[in-house]
């Protein structure tokens, strides 16, 4: 498959029906401390940001302080209800089966998050090694920064210019074109929004799915087009 040779997941969204999870707790906590935001709008506005990254994009437009006992509150309420709810997105192990290319998941969430949520739906010996966290390499450095998914794809072996990243958040497809790659957008976790898929197109992915059963397709047709364009 000329043009391409690694496909980088994110796993929130894209891999596991997280985002939704992480939406309901910090929708709950962000209205309990005096700043009222529906879970619908949690998963629009900050889906693909780092928990302490919403805290501080909410306290600069909030007239109101945030404890800082918030980050320790989502972090325990969080993990218990990913451990007791998180569910694999439908379709991936299919899909998974029938890429060849080599793969990878980069992230925002740690490293602890990922092997314990891989784990549960069964997709962490699918991966073995190659998950990567942007937390391990520094709070600074988590998406919409591309820090990660260069990171990633130096880890593979890789050129950025033949990486295709599979992404669910504005954030996570900024990162991922600003680390000169490649972008499939999906739609299909719970926390879609009408708007969903162009948003993501705006962002800068090149197209968009709502179900991983497209997406061996969609990574063909996209390298087929790189080769028909000399890549």
């Amino acid at each position: 498959m000329s043009g391409i040779d690694l496909i980088i997941f994110d796993c929130d969204g894209v891999l596991v029906d997280s985002e939704i999870i992480a939406s309901e707790v910090e929708a709950a906590l962000l209205t309990e401390a005096g700043y009222p935001i529906s879970t619908e709008e949690m998963a629009e506005r900050y889906a693909g940001m780092t928990w302490q990254n919403t805290l501080l994009a909410v306290e600069r437009e909030a007239t109101i302080p945030l404890s800082a006992s918030l980050i320790s509150r989502h972090t325990e309420i969080l993990e218990q209800r990913l451990k007791d709810d998180v569910e694999i997105i439908e379709g991936v192990k299919a899909a998974l089966s029938q890429i060849r290319l080599k793969k990878c998941v980069c992230s925002n969430s740690t490293s602890e998050r990922l092997a314990m949520m891989l784990g549960k739906v069964g997709l962490k010996d699918l991966f073995g090694r190659n998950v990567f966290s942007a937390r391990d390499l520094g709070d600074d450095r988590v998406k919409p920064k591309p820090d990660i998914f260069l990171h990633g794809a130096a880890q593979m072996g890789i050129d950025p210019s033949r990486v295709i990243v599979v992404e669910d958040s504005v954030h996570g497809v900024h990162g991922a074109r600003s680390a000169g790659m490649r972008v499939i957008g999906f739609t299909g976790a719970s926390h879609s929004y009408a708007s969903h898929a162009d948003a993501l197109t705006e962002a800068g992915a090149e197209t968009v799915i709502s179900r991983m059963t497209a997406l061996p397709a969609t990574i063909e047709a996209l390298a087929e087009w790189s080769e028909e364009l000399g890549d």
